[in-house]
């Protein structure tokens, strides 16, 4: 299983946002779909990417001004894995991806600077089981 490629198992319909979207309406978007990450895209390159942990928190705490962008508060660079990768390889990367303690639960799959897919730790965790 471990050495199974990132493209057998990733999604391709990735749900995604622009930078110049408000960060409410990004965070609905979110909400609405169920997921925790939410890709940046100009076009089809990946550009950033905003995560419903961070956007909600900063919310709660109202550190948003009404208008902002989700330019101002995306994540760049971006984490990012290959659809030629092993599984492994990725849950490797999830797990030294972060500077702290954590992991990442999402990792946007690209191929020649494009984005074509995601695969979540939810993915892995569905294809050991």
């Amino acid at each position: 299983m471990l050495n199974k490629k990132v493209k057998e198992i990733m999604t391709t319909d990735v749900i995604t946002t622009t930078s110049d979207i408000d960060v409410v309406y990004a965070f609905e978007k979110l909400m609405e779909h169920k997921i925790s990450a939410l890709p940046v895209v100009d076009g089809d390159k990946l550009i950033g990417i905003i995560t419903a942990t961070d956007v909600g928190h900063n919310l709660i705490l109202d550190k948003y001004e009404l208008g902002t962008s989700v330019e101002e508060i995306m994540i760049k660079p971006v984490v990012t894995v290959s659809p030629e990768d092993s599984i492994e390889s990725a849950i490797k990367i999830m797990k030294d991806g972060v500077s702290s303690s954590g992991i990442l639960n999402q990792l946007p799959v690209v191929e020649d600077e494009k984005l074509v897919g995601i695969i979540s730790d939810g993915d892995i965790i569905q294809e050991i089981f």
